[in-house]
């Protein structure tokens, strides 16, 4: 009884070995040098310009490609990653958005719409060789509109997606931000907001003070400020405010910008592919919402985070990775 005891935790020992072993075998890559970074080349209306990504492990079986918020934001507050995926064997890659920190920055409006954005992804995606045996698409917020759109035109190339604290239509958003979500704010506070945002005055450094402490620690990432993870306030440094503007609009109560009337809930029955939805309890997210998308796509299930909020990757971390880990494994 003790040498089959000895025998099987022996093999489940060198199981695990070889499992770590295959996970960080860079045999043939093509991206060894730099550590697992590629620039890689898309075709724009405007031309040809570079956008950074950056693998992290090895599974042929599991490859998960995010799509980080803003727009204009970056990859850097997806790194929490790093804590949980190489444990649990998934491949993954961070990318910049054209636009964004790490990638080519032209100054062009014209390209800030969502139809370039999923031929970007589409292209990233070729170059990096993932396809529906393997490839899992994870969006979050902003990159959440964009893994839909990616869905409802490319789903055959996808093995599985995650909708990472994005509603699927943005007046909805609108109203639950502004009729919810301001009204269970301090009522001087949010006075004063309303004042600067009727005088356009979004670039008051006591518009972003009041913001931060009135209402991003509530419901962005349910952390004192001075604790917020140093990746967050990196990409909140790195971020590309004239994309966010021009796309998203400068008040978090609503969206003005070219998003403001992005609406897909009457097209979410035509995703099938495997979907996980978070549903954040106190998200800018509505999260009966969320759970209405869930209803409505015929493969989705979801993922129930009771202390988080929109970087639920931080504010509820244990359930969202253990979450998105089943998922991506289930198949596996």
């Amino acid at each position: 009884m003790i040498k089959t005891l000895f025998l099987t935790l022996a093999i489940f020992s060198s199981f695990v070995a070889q499992a770590a072993e295959d996970y960080y075998d860079n045999t043939g890559r093509d991206d060894i040098l730099s550590g697992g970074v590629k620039m890689i080349p898309i075709e724009t209306p405007l031309g040809k310009f570079n956008v950074w990504t950056k693998r992290v492990g090895n599974n042929p079986k599991i490859k998960l490609l995010l799509l980080h918020g803003g727009p204009g934001s970056t990859h850097e507050y997806f790194e929490a990653f790093d804590s949980f995926l190489p444990n649990a064997g998934i491949e993954y890659y961070y990318y910049d958005q054209l636009g964004s920190y790490y990638s080519d920055q032209p100054e062009n409006d014209s390209l800030w719409n969502i139809p370039r954005f999923v031929e970007e992804v589409e292209q990233v995606r070729l170059a990096l060789g993932l396809n529906s045996e393997n490839f899992y698409l994870l969006g979050s917020s902003w990159g959440g509109i964009l893994a839909i759109e990616y869905a409802l035109k490319y789903q055959e190339n996808l093995k599985g997606l995650i909708i990472s604290n994005m509603m699927a239509s943005n007046p909805a958003y609108g109203i639950y931000a502004d009729q919810v979500l301001a009204r269970q704010m301090n009522p001087d506070a949010l006075a004063e907001i309303r004042a600067l945002e009727a005088s356009r005055n979004f670039a008051n450094p006591r518009y972003e003070k009041l913001m931060f402490s009135e209402y991003y620690v509530h419901h962005v990432l349910r952390l004192p400020l001075e604790e917020w993870p140093e990746p967050v306030m990196r990409s909140h440094k790195h971020m590309n405010k004239d994309i966010y503007i021009k796309m998203q609009g400068p008040s978090e109560f609503g969206i003005e910008g070219i998003l403001a009337d992005w609406n897909r809930t009457t097209d979410l029955h035509k995703i099938t592919t495997p979907t996980l939805v978070t549903v954040a309890r106190w998200d800018t997210m509505d999260p009966d919402h969320m759970r209405w998308m869930v209803k409505e796509m015929p493969n989705a299930r979801a993922l129930e985070l009771p202390d988080g909020s929109h970087l639920s990757m931080y504010d509820d971390q244990e359930r969202y990775f253990t979450g998105l880990i089943k998922f991506a494994s289930v198949d596996d």
